[in-house]
C-alpha cells in the first residue's frame, strides 16, 4: 500500500512539471489612465509587445465612452462605419487572437479627442528545437540548457517549497 505522503510527492512532481508553459498578458489600455480623451495611446502602445493569446481591456466610464474595433480607413478617418467590433461596458476584455494589425478608436466623436489606438499583434514565439539544443552541446554527457517560459519558474519554486515545508526535509 502507497503512503500517503507518497501520493502527496507523486501530486506535487506531477504539478511541477506539468504546467504549462503560456501565460496571456492583459494590456490595459493607457495603463492607470485609461481610456480617456487627450492620452497619447501611440506612445503607450509603442511600448507594448502584443502576442496572440495576449487580451487588450480598455476601462473607461461607460456613460461617457465606448470602444470600436475598424479597419484601418476607419482608423485614419475617425469613422464606425463598417465597425469590426462594439464595446461598451467600461471594462472590455478583448481577445488578440490572431498576428495583425488591429484597429480601435472612442465612439461618439471622441476619435478626433485622441481615443485611438492601433496595435500589432505578433505570432508566439517558437519553442527553442530540440536538435538546436543538442547541437550546442560539447560533449555526450554534458546538460541541455533549461529553458523556462515565464510563470513556470515561480511555480516550480512554489511547489518545491510546499513540500519542502510539508515534509520538513530541507532539501530546499
Amino acid at each position: 500500500m502507497v503512503s500517503s505522503s507518497a501520493h502527496l510527492i507523486f501530486f506535487c512532481f506531477f504539478i511541477l512539471f506539468s504546467a504549462t508553459a503560456t501565460t496571456a498578458t492583459d494590456h490595459i489600455v493607457g495603463a492607470n489612465k485609461g481610456w480617456n480623451p487627450g492620452i497619447n495611446y501611440t506612445l503607450w502602445a509603442n511600448n507594448q509587445t502584443f502576442y496572440v493569446g495576449d487580451l487588450i481591456s480598455f476601462r473607461y466610464l461607460k456613460t461617457q465612452y465606448s470602444v470600436f474595433q475598424v479597419n484601418e480607413t476607419g482608423y485614419d478617418n475617425c469613422t464606425t462605419e463598417g465597425a469590426l467590433g462594439n464595446w461598451t461596458s467600461g471594462k472590455d476584455f478583448i481577445p488578440l487572437d490572431k498576428a495583425k494589425r488591429y484597429y480601435f478608436i472612442g465612439g461618439n466623436g471622441q476619435c478626433f479627442n485622441g481615443m485611438k489606438v492601433t496595435i500589432l499583434v505578433h505570432p508566439l514565439p517558437s519553442p527553442p528545437a530540440p536538435a538546436s539544443m543538442a547541437a550546442n552541446s560539447t560533449s555526450s554527457n554534458s546538460a541541455a540548457p533549461v529553458v523556462f517560459h515565464k510563470g513556470l519558474v515561480g511555480l516550480r519554486a512554489l511547489v518545491l517549497a510546499f513540500a519542502s515545508i510539508w515534509f520538513g526535509s530541507g532539501w530546499i
